[in-house]
Order: C-alpha cells, then structure tokens, then sequence
C-alpha cells in the first residue's frame, strides 16, 4: 500500500470534519457514463484519518477499474448534450482562412482537440471539401479516438451510431 498523506487533494475524494455531527472521514464520488459509485469512510471505524483515507483510495481505484474510468487525475469527459457531432472533442466548424494572394475565403473543417499533458491543448483539422462530409466525419473521430488511446490508454469518449448520426445531421438541417 502507497504512503498517503491526508493534505493533499486526491481526485473523488472529499473531507468531511463536521463536529456538531460528529462526522469526520472521507466521501468518495466516482462518476463515468451514467454510473456512480459512492461511499463514505469514517475515521473511527478505519481507526483514525490516514487510515480511512487509504480505505477510500482503494475503493476509488477499484470502483475506477470496475466502472471501465482511466485512473489518472485529470477530468475524463465522455459525453456531453451540447456536442453537436456526437463526439467529444470534435467539432465541425467554418474556418476563415487567407490564399496566397491574402484573400479571405472560408472552409468548412472538422476540428479535433486533445490534451496530451494538463493546461496544454492540441488540435489538428480535417477538410470536408477534400474528403467529403462523411469522410471528413469518419477521420475525425478516428484521429481523436487515437488521441485519447495515447492519453488514457483506451477510448473514453463515445462515438455515435449511424443512427445517431443522421439525427445530428437532421437536426443541423432544421436549425
């Protein structure tokens, strides 16, 4: 078992000192597509701080294993309703841009982004007028799902059906 050291902050894992309660321990949160996992680790009963804190890291740990989530202590973002391609990471977009001549033009791109280390982002673009709506779309999400193997050593984001897909594109028409 790791050394743990109570005053530093561990992702999920919250302190809890309320005297007129008598409450003191550790309340874990582990979220991931949809599920939670949730357990509250008294100091009393893992007998003192350090103690129920190295209770709750394994629980956290193992609820992450069980849950499919990477451990690491960065946010882990899979879904979100306000993506309009139905991948995080992804979004499709008209980039002004400048010819040779300095003339301005737009072109219409899907852009991935990525953050390979915390507070550092990167992002690539693939056209839709050099390889189509679909095409562009398809290598789009193949270069962020590559991303996120490098990152976290799996996929974490969904990517949508075919039939999710043609409702996101249904909606785009109607809006």
């Amino acid at each position: 078992m790791e050394t743990v050291d109570p005053d530093v902050h561990y992702k999920g894992i919250s302190r809890i000192d309320r005297e007129i309660k008598r409450t003191h321990g550790w309340y874990v949160r582990v979220f991931y597509k949809g599920q939670q996992r949730v357990k509250f680790f008294s100091d009393m009963l893992y007998d003192g701080r350090e103690g129920a804190l190295a209770a709750a890291l394994d629980f956290r740990d193992e609820a992450e294993r069980e849950l499919g989530k990477p451990r690491t202590d960065r946010p882990v973002v899979t879904v979100s309703r306000r993506n309009a391609t139905g991948k995080i990471g992804v979004t499709r977009v008209r980039r002004k841009d400048r010819n040779r001549k300095g003339e301005v033009y737009l072109r219409d791109v899907y852009e991935i982004t990525w953050c390979p280390r915390p507070n550092e982002i990167h992002r690539t673009s693939v056209s839709v007028r050099k390889y189509g709506e679909e095409e562009a779309r398809k290598r789009a999400f193949m270069i962020r799902d590559n991303k996120e193997r490098e990152i976290f050593g799996k996929v974490v984001s969904q990517t949508p059906s075919a039939e999710e897909l043609a409702i996101l594109d249904h909606d785009e028409l109607s809006t």
